[in-house]
């Protein structure tokens, strides 16, 4: 790793023109693990001219075998250097070393999965009728921008990188402070395929707004394809108005897990205690809410509460681990205040309290449980990003569906019984673009995911991924009614 991480515009390492630096903190331990150069406008107008001329100038977006092969290899020396990169990303975000291992496994299973597909991008063609042929193919959309958070800085960056390279596209990436060393270093294995041409794939990382913006508004961007905040992603909606640019997003979540009567607390308890502690509960599909049948309201209070207390809470490297710390220390008085705020709503079955000792210097917070009923409560419509998990009751299946779509998003939610057809039904009356029946947290790259609602729209992963970096162009030939010019020849 360098002693600063650069910018990579071009085919080259290029430093900062303002030489300002940034630092990288450990979140276990609040110590600075690293610096990284803080882009200013400039190095995103650098990285997205260096888009725009390799679009335009080689051959990237016409040569499927090229991106294939190239693609590959970045699987294959992501593969190589996993162990190190897991551990980069472990003590950068916080994530615990065996998810953060499972992420980089998953990493190299998507690009895989991108690099086959990038060769069977077919047209079709139609004889509209005898001599008119409709040809239609599919082109690289043209540059795309890429902004990616830090909570799953691996698979984030790669699902929409991955298929925006299948595609034909150039890439400008905005990588997320919080982790722009990891993400740096995940690059470089791409950077170092003697293949990739110049420019194909650019990137940069800041702790400012305007060289994100300088994204989103650019006439040379074609694409944008963002993951974070419902807010943030309304400010990239306005500001790429301008340029009709093409939008994918994917945005904030509060996913709920409906828990029929016929379902086992004891057995599903820990399942949902792990659902709603993934990535210290920083992640966009991590369990939010516990809809449970009124019958078990009170083993399935008492279960969770049970797993929560018992919840070995440290550093991400520490194998005892079972949760880690939130990002920054910011975030977990965060999640303190918002807790000590619940008593205003409901009961406060847990109360997850900031950790001293030893970990006083980490942003270390335990996992709240609260129980809250009213549906205009904040516990239930405000996306909180961090371990704390309402429980609520229904009586009968349509109240179950009722509450569980009565907030405005739509990403993600759960359904556990033993009956199939129930639990077909109920999936579909939820309005979330990811269901998953008696499990939470199953993503993988065959299946597309996205959101309803406020949770955004366009999908990534799974083949539908590749069209939002794709056109449609139709060229229409009328060759059976052009008479030959006889006298010419």
């Amino acid at each position: 790793m360098t002693p600063i991480a650069q910018p990579w515009i071009g085919g080259q390492w290029t430093p900062v023109a303002s030489r300002a630096a940034a630092d990288s903190i450990d979140p276990s331990t609040g110590l600075v693990l690293g610096q990284f150069a803080d882009a200013d406008v400039g190095t995103a107008e650098a990285a997205i001219s260096a888009a725009r001329r390799a679009f335009e100038q080689s051959d990237w977006a016409h040569a499927p075998r090229l991106r294939a092969a190239v693609m590959l290899e970045f699987a294959n020396r992501v593969e190589l250097r996993a162990d190190e990169l897991a551990l980069l990303l472990a003590r950068e975000t916080g994530k615990l070393l065996k998810p953060a291992q499972a992420e980089l496994a998953g990493t190299v299973s998507e690009i895989r999965f991108y690099a086959g597909l990038a060769r069977t991008i077919f047209g079709r063609t139609t004889e509209v009728e005898p001599g008119a042929l409709s040809v239609l193919s599919r082109e690289a959309a043209g540059v795309a921008g890429i902004i990616v958070p830090w909570n799953a800085a691996a698979i984030l960056l790669v699902r929409s990188l991955a298929p925006a390279m299948a595609a034909g596209c150039t890439s400008v990436i905005k990588m997320a402070p919080q982790s722009a060393l990891f993400q740096t270093e995940l690059l470089r294995c791409l950077t170092e395929i003697p293949n990739l041409p110049r420019g194909v794939v650019n990137f940069y990382s800041c702790t400012s707004s305007q060289p994100s913006e300088a994204l989103v508004i650019s006439s040379d961007v074609d694409v944008i394809s963002f993951t974070g905040s419902v807010q943030v992603g309304q400010r990239i909606m306005a500001a790429a108005v301008p340029t009709l640019k093409r939008l994918n997003l994917e945005l904030g979540g509060k996913a709920p897990a409906i828990v029929f009567a016929d379902a086992d607390p004891k057995a599903i308890a820990a399942q949902l205690a792990a659902a709603a502690t993934i990535a210290a509960g920083q992640q966009c599909t991590a369990l939010d809410r516990v809809l449970v049948h009124e019958s078990l309201i009170e083993p399935m209070r008492d279960e969770l509460a049970t797993q929560f207390r018992s919840m070995a809470v440290g550093p991400a490297t520490e194998p005892e681990s079972q949760m880690g710390p939130q990002i920054d220390i910011a975030n977990r008085d965060r999640i303190a205040r918002l807790v000590d705020q619940a008593r205003q709503h409901g009961d406060v079955i847990v109360r997850g309290e900031v950790l001293d000792g030893r970990l006083s210097r980490g942003a270390f917070i335990r996992p709240s449980l609260i129980q809250v009923s009213a549906l205009d409560s904040p516990f239930v419509q405000e996306e909180f990003f961090g371990p704390v998990l309402n429980l609520e009751s229904f009586r009968e299946e349509g109240d179950a569906v009722a509450r569980a779509n009565a907030t405005r998003y739509g990403l993600s939610a759960s359904v556990w019984t033993h009956d199939g057809a129930r639990a077909r039904r109920v999936a579909r009356a939820l309005r979330s673009g990811t269901v998953w029946i008696n499990t939470h947290n199953k993503l993988l790259p065959e299946a597309e995911t996205g959101g309803f609602g406020a949770s955004g729209y366009g999908r990534l992963h799974g083949a539908e991924a590749l069209l939002e970096f794709l056109e449609t162009k139709h060229v229409y030939e009328d060759i059976g009614r052009v008479k030959p010019n006889t006298a010419a020849t």
